[in-house]
């Protein structure tokens, strides 16, 4: 699948994204957050918790690694170390069921699965979005 860039205007079009996002994913889903502290990884989710119809509000998992939203598991490992720390703290499980985001998936590269969604969010004067399969 090509890349395809969205440039979005505000926080709620970031949410309103992620929305509309949530009808693309299916039970079992991989999906990778890209982007620098602050573009919008955690705005986003929360736009696709609402699109789940999950009323929970996404929080940033940053000080615990994973935050659980019924059946979507949230994970942030900008502070993981390495693959080897994902694996033993028992997280490979989560990308086997539900729905997993994984924020900077840079840090577990191969453990991801083949069909990861990837979403690249960047911020430069507005959020700028691109979506690709590995």
């Amino acid at each position: 699948m090509g890349r395809e860039r969205i440039e979005l205007q505000t926080a709620e079009s970031t949410v309103a994204f992620g929305i509309s996002y949530a009808q693309k994913l299916k039970q079992n889903s991989v999906l990778a957050l890209k982007g620098g502290l602050g573009a919008g990884k955690t705005t986003f989710v929360q736009g696709l918790l609402q699109g789940l119809g999950i009323q929970d509000t996404a929080q940033s998992p940053t000080f615990t690694y994973l935050q659980i939203y019924e059946n979507v598991f949230h994970f942030d490992l900008y502070r993981l170390k390495n693959e080897q720390d994902f694996v033993l703290l028992g997280f490979e499980e989560f990308l086997m069921g539900g729905i997993t985001v994984i924020e900077w998936p840079e840090r577990i590269p191969n453990l991801l699965p083949k069909n990861t969604q990837v979403i690249e969010l960047s911020y430069l004067d507005r959020r700028r979005i691109a979506e690709y399969e590995i």
